[in-house]
């Protein structure tokens, strides 16, 4: 009797474990209304309509973008310095030393054809000092190009290739790029010719890099190696959005922290240059400092806006319309001053000849100041 109760009992337990699994999987709900309205279970919802969404290629951006960018092959002659020229006595005893034969020193850019009539923007160091610029479009032909002008400062060049009807690259609008954006960079790293990589935007408006005078980066993680410099830096809908420049690298390679000169320094430039050969920028003859809020409380500021004037130059047009050493600029014709590099950038961009209106901060009291912008001088070298 003991015997059959016992499986009885085993049959049960048996049967209710089953049931209660087949609960927990398939209605854990019951369960947690059974267990107290304080527990919550979660239900993936298998519904196809609500499922992640699919990322959209990028193959439409580089296939309209892909035949604007040109690769970049320069050459110039260079002579090898003889080292025994730096020892004085070899020189007296040995007149007849030379510096060396001439040879072809050759490197690699990259370029964006901008214009159908032949025009080419690229970087300035791509092209410094080259007497010999060949470029290959994508399609394979290859142009010889001539150097139409550059800019240092901004690190920018336009070059006029002997082509016409080429394919020009549309331009982008900086106003529409967000950090986090997906971006396409297009060059020629390494001699490969045409090649794309991808990424997003990591940063908008770096700057204090010291790589050029004049910085506003886009920042970006997109691949950039040697020979992307000069590259075409593109939005999702293929448009340029920036020249890719520079790379943070600690080994040479890239790590993920590229930097683009963006369409709102290039295309001024590049139109400037198209137009008269040269650039000509707006100049105050100011030194600025930044207002750090240590510097605020040494000058009994409330806050820490607008850029510190440290010098002025004697005869220049701020000294003239009565800027001093020590002022606080806040804006220039309206426009806020935020930062010595947004300054700079701000009086770049005046023409020259044209009154400037300055707000200005002079022992805690503001007032206004005008003055007639100069023609900012060439650099020096």
């Amino acid at each position: 009797m003991l015997r059959r109760f016992w499986l009885l009992f085993a049959q049960v337990a048996t049967v209710c474990v089953a049931a209660l699994f087949v609960i927990a999987t398939l209605r854990p709900d019951i369960l947690a209304r059974v267990a107290g309205k304080n527990n919550v279970v979660l239900v993936q919802e298998m519904v196809p309509s609500l499922a992640a969404p699919k990322i959209e290629s990028l193959a439409d951006a580089a296939r309209k973008a892909m035949p604007s960018v040109v690769n970049v092959y320069t050459s110039k002659e260079v002579r090898q310095r003889n080292p025994l020229l730096d020892d004085p006595l070899l020189r007296r005893f040995f007149p007849g030393l030379s510096e060396g034969e001439p040879r072809r020193a050759t490197s690699l850019g990259s370029g964006v054809i901008v214009s159908s009539e032949g025009y080419v923007l690229t970087n300035n160091h791509v092209i410094e000092g080259a007497d010999d610029i060949q470029l290959v479009l994508a399609d394979g032909r290859r142009l010889r190009a001539t150097v139409r002008g550059s800019d240092p400062e901004s690190d920018l060049a336009v070059l006029k290739a002997e082509g016409k009807d080429l394919p020009a690259i549309t331009f982008g609008k900086l106003d529409n790029v967000q950090v986090g954006d997906a971006v396409l960079a297009l060059g020629n790293p390494f001699g490969f010719g045409n090649t794309v990589t991808h990424g997003i935007v990591s940063a908008l408006g770096r700057n204090h890099l010291g790589i050029n005078r004049f910085e506003d980066f886009i920042q970006t993680d997109a691949a950039v190696n040697l020979g992307n410099s000069g590259g075409a830096l593109v939005d999702s809908g293929g448009n340029l959005i920036g020249v890719n420049s520079a790379i943070y690298s600690q080994s040479g390679g890239s790590q993920g922290i590229g930097f683009a000169i963006p369409v709102s320094i290039a295309r001024p430039v590049l139109e400037q240059i198209i137009r008269d050969g040269e650039v000509t920028r707006g100049w105050l003859g100011v030194e600025p400092q930044e207002l750090t809020p240590e510097i605020a409380v040494a000058f009994a500021l409330k806050d820490v806006d607008g850029v510190l004037i440290r010098g002025v130059l004697k005869n220049g047009p701020a000294d003239r319309a009565g800027l001093q050493v020590r002022d606080v600029v806040l804006e220039i014709d309206g426009k806020p001053t935020r930062d010595g590099p947004a300054l700079l950038q701000q009086i770049a961009g005046l023409t020259p000849g044209h009154q400037a209106m300055l707000k200005v901060l002079r022992d805690s009291k503001p007032f206004e100041l005008a003055v007639i912008v100069g023609k900012r001088p060439k650099p020096a070298g």
